[in-house]
């Protein structure tokens, strides 16, 4: 076997290595799940309205877009009865819908598409004037086709993979490489890079069409494939392939080792841009604040693809290749990246953490949560790991003994790509935040309140002590949406003394308004809404929240 065969093995060997460890994270991903929640409705879910409404209004956890024709409500006769298109306004959807209709039980079916590129689906059902058996809608199927869910897993990996082969090994070959040493080889690991990014975007384009409808992998159609090409996650897939074709006119004279100064300075910034490309389709855009998190989420890719592909053509080709002399200068410097490398992803990742968990009680009753801490215990180990390298680099050992290095350095590659194995799960995985208000709205405070001149739907959550959300949609008496001029809210707890707190309110349309409540203790607390819904006309209803 010639010298090029063999170091065309152990490179093949180095990629298996990263590819294995990243798919073991297969096992671990589970089906996709949405990252948006339906946290009220109008009607409230399983309840009783006296008459038909002229509108359906559901409140999710944040913004969502339209998955064409996947809104329906069926009536108890199996006859749709939503009419027009939904209205999408942030996290509220409005669904007309008729209201010369049979009593009965009534089923909403929805398909929307989350903040964070997501499908969220799912359905419940209301009863006008009585309950009947609930309908069947079969086209009202919620899950992902398991073959589509893990096919952009696959995609997904494919990615990072795409970018630890592409990221590492063009900054090495620039700044590191000895110039007696060929670049063929190395070369081969970038272009190969290149082809995964590319693989994994198409892909990824291709895929959110049947992800996002339910459809089964080849269920594409134009209309379906302009949609998503339309849509923010679109954009970022069609903005990283443009940079990734760019970017490859300008690392072909670097590989080659003819590359200016112009050139490496335009390829900083158009790698910059195209990391932006990842955070812009998946949780960060859906964050709190969304510009920290993307950011962030920017900064932990660049770390990582820098760390864990200089790590790879550390151990593939410098350690072995490179001689004493040209180790003893290479390895202090790539020493002084791969800490920088740590601290971004150590500080990036403490950033994240603390957006998408938010609480205590988030980070250790949630499984993102539970997941996070598992990340940050293999983080720990590897910075023992890498301590010891800098330590044989420091002391002058790593260029007299390489062998010793060496393994060190395998060994931070394997567990590196375990935490991105378990990063990428995290992708996957429903944000501690929001799971928490999942877990908080499974059981939250509803009713429906009439007076002479409206009835007023009433829906509190999570009903606990705390911070609370509180919705309300006013009705008039034949179940028309009521124009309110005026809201007014109090809540009091008389038994231990709490006097009457006036609670602010934000309409979102003439008949719904939101506010958040702070109720620091637990009782029979009493709500008191009064509504002028004409110059002089107003009334006021009462009811009490039992908090716990």
């Amino acid at each position: 076997m010639t010298v090029l065969k063999r170091l065309a093995l152990r490179s093949a060997l180095g990629i298996s290595l990263l590819l294995v460890l990243l798919a073991a994270s297969f096992t671990l991903a589970t089906p996709a799940r949405a990252h948006a929640i339906l946290v009220s409705s109008s009607p409230t879910a399983d309840t009783v309205v006296p008459a038909a409404p002229a509108q359906i209004v559901l409140t999710f956890s944040e913004p969502v877009r339209e998955v064409p024709g996947r809104i329906r409500v069926i009536g108890p006769d199996g006859r749709r009865i939503d009419r027009g298109k939904p209205t999408f306004n942030g996290p509220l959807v409005t669904i007309p819908v008729d209201q010369n209709v049979p009593r009965g039980t009534y089923l909403v079916s929805y398909r929307v598409i989350s903040a964070d590129s997501h499908p969220v689906a799912g359905g419940f059902t209301y009863s006008v004037g009585e309950r009947t058996s609930p309908p069947d809608d079969s086209a009202a199927e919620s899950r992902v086709d398991s073959v589509v869910a893990t096919a952009v897993v696959v995609a997904k990996f494919l990615g990072y993979a795409g970018l630890v082969l592409l990221v590492g090994p063009v900054m090495v070959l620039t700044l590191l490489w000895p110039r007696r040493l060929s670049r063929t080889v190395p070369g081969r690991l970038i272009w190969a890079g290149a082809g995964l990014v590319a693989v994994s975007t198409l892909g990824g384009l291709w895929l959110q069409v049947p992800y996002t409808a339910g459809g089964g992998l080849f269920d594409v159609d134009t209309d379906g494939l302009m949609a998503v090409l339309g849509s923010p996650f679109g954009a970022a897939q069609l903005t990283r392939l443009g940079v990734l074709l760019a970017a490859t006119l300008l690392i072909r004279p670097i590989v080659t080792g003819a590359g200016g100064r112009a050139d490496r300075v335009i390829l900083v910034l158009l790698a910059l841009v195209g990391f932006v490309t990842w955070p812009l389709g998946g949780h960060p855009a859906a964050s709190p604040v969304p510009p920290i998190s993307v950011v962030a989420d920017t900064i932990h890719l660049v770390s990582m693809a820098v760390w864990l592909g200089g790590l790879l053509m550390l151990v593939l080709f410098l350690l072995r290749w490179a001689n004493d002399t040209e180790l003893g200068a290479i390895l202090p410097i790539w020493s002084r990246w791969a800490t920088l490398a740590v601290a971004g992803l150590v500080l990036a990742g403490v950033v994240q953490g603390l957006l998408e968990v938010g609480s205590l009680t988030a980070l250790v009753s949630t499984t993102y949560g539970r997941l996070l801490l598992v990340k940050v215990g293999l983080v720990a180990v590897v910075l023992l790991v890498a301590a010891y390298s800098r330590h044989l680099v420091y002391k002058g050992l790593a260029a007299q003994r390489p062998g010793r290095l060496r393994r060190a350095v395998w060994g931070e590659l394997a567990i590196t790509a375990l935490v991105l194995a378990v990063t990428s799960t995290l992708v996957q995985t429903t944000p501690a935040r929001t799971a928490v208000i999942d877990q908080a709205t499974a059981d939250y405070f509803s009713t429906r309140l009439t007076s002479r001149l409206y009835s007023l739907q009433v829906e509190l959550y999570p009903a606990r002590r705390g911070n609370n959300s509180l919705h309300l949609y006013a009705f008039t008496p034949d179940g028309q949406p009521q124009r309110v001029v005026e809201w007014k809210v109090t809540a009091a707890l008389p038994a231990k003394g709490v006097e009457p707190i006036d609670v602010p309110l934000l309409p979102l349309t003439d008949s719904h308004v939101t506010g958040e409540v702070s109720m620091p203790t637990a009782g029979d607390w009493e709500f008191r809404f009064t509504l002028r819904v004409s110059d002089i006309d107003q009334a006021t209803v009462t009811v009490t929240v039992p908090i716990t």
